[in-house]
Formats: C-alpha cells, structure tokens, sequence
C-alpha cells in the first residue's frame, strides 16, 4: 500500500488548512456517464451544503489574514517557518477569541513581528508598519496586548542583528559592515546599548563604520532604509563614537 500523500499539500496558512471539498459541476459519474434527474438533484444539494458548510467553518478573517501574511511574505521576504508560525498563532488567538472587537490586520501584522522575534528574524516593527500601511503605533500596542493574552516573553534582538540587513540596503562595503558590528560588539559589553532601540543603534553604527572609510552614505540614506529619524541616528551615533574613539578609530 502506497502512503504517498496525493493532492495538493495541506498547509496551516490556508483557511481550510488545505482540506477543502470540490464536487465537480459535470454531472457525470465516474465513468464519465451523464446522472439521471435524481441523482443531478442529489448532486445539487450536496454542492449547497458543501459551499455553505465551507463558509460557515472558515469564516472571512481567516481569509482576510492569511492573504494579508501571503502578502508581508512578499513584501519582507520571510522565511516560511515565519510564515507558518505566524499562521499558528494567529489560529491560536481566534481560538482565544483574542480577535473580538479588534483589527483582523493589526493582529495579523503584530503576530508576524511576534514570530520574527521568536525565529531570530531581523525585522523591524516599523518594516511591518509599512509594508502593511499600518500605523507603528497601533502595532505596538496590539503586540503588547498579545504578549500578555497569550504569555509570551520573546528575547529581545540583538543591535547587531540589524546591521547586515541595513548595510546591504546602503551598498556599505564589507569593512564597513565588519567595523560597524565590531563597534556595537564593544558598546553592548560597556552597557551603551541598555534600553536603546536596536535599529537604531544599529543604524547609528553602519552610519560610523561607513563614514570611517570614507563612504558616501549620509544619515538620511541609512534613515530611508531602517525607518529611524536621522535626528535619533546622529543621536546614537554621538553615543557610540566615545565607544569608536576608545578603539581608536578617530575621524
């Protein structure tokens, strides 16, 4: 006996899991005769209570969310263990009837940024924010309601996390990349870092490593890819040059 699965895969990010029933519209048997008026009437009735049976189990969220996370997929090029997580806990929330009376979208957004944190994926709640064109804000609240609801304490990212994914964004060379996590490495273990948004910390050190070789790449560059305000790079960048001057890179 054969245990290959047949038909399409099953997958927790589709509404029905991938189990739907599809009766054929032909009215022919399986030997391709057309059905008597009896059984077309039967078949008729079976197709009503199979599309109603269909609506009623998986309702309009499920559909609205799961195409929406089909989308952030795309847009943010996650990984599909990210993707299924997130699927699975949004199931998760329904089930909670965390849902009522809030955003099918925030939720779903939220529950991304939820499950990058918890795969070590580096993304950004402001990269969510505006792939999905919803408000930062809104999302950090709606995280922080999640966080409580269904128990969970992610480990917090690292700022070097960040710093591949903005260095490549600017075109900053190899050295620079190296020097700008070499520089964050050095200010983490001195407590620069405590209590500081990693991007931004992160940005702040692509920006010092870039400009210590001589690169072309202003605050505004690194401000367009990363979603920091130049004001809060210059900032940090301030912070973490007494951490670059103490291992001698002078300007």
């Amino acid at each position: 006996i054969s245990t290959n699965q047949t038909g399409p895969p099953t997958s927790i990010k589709f509404a029905d899991m991938g189990l739907s029933t599809v009766i054929s519209s032909t009215n022919k048997d399986s030997t391709g005769k057309f059905l008597n008026g009896e059984n077309k009437r039967i078949f008729h009735r079976l197709r009503i209570w199979d599309k109603r049976s269909v609506s009623k189990s998986h309702n309009a969220s499920y559909s609205k969310a799961f195409t929406l996370l089909d989308s952030l997929k795309t847009k943010l090029s996650l990984p599909e263990s990210v993707i299924q997580k997130s699927a699975l806990m949004y199931r998760k929330s329904v089930a909670k009837k965390i849902l009522v009376g809030r955003s099918t979208a925030e939720i779903l957004c939220s529950l991304v940024y939820l499950a990058c944190r918890l795969s070590n994926t580096p993304r950004s709640i402001q990269d969510i924010s505006d792939a999905a064109n919803i408000k930062k804000k809104s999302l950090q609240r709606i995280y922080r309601m999640l966080l409580r609801e269904m128990d969970i304490k992610p480990d917090t990212f690292s700022p070097t996390d960040f710093v591949n994914k903005i260095s490549y964004s600017v075109n900053a060379s190899e050295q620079s990349r190296r020097l700008a996590i070499e520089i964050l490495t050095k200010s983490i273990k001195l407590g620069y870092c405590e209590g500081k948004n990693p991007v931004g910390l992160a940005s702040a050190s692509v920006y010092l490593a870039a400009s210590r070789y001589g690169e072309s790449i202003s605050q505004i560059d690194i401000s367009k890819v990363s979603g920091i305000s130049a004001v809060t790079i210059r900032e940090r960048a301030k912070l973490l040059k007494q951490v670059a001057d103490k291992m001698g890179m002078k300007h």
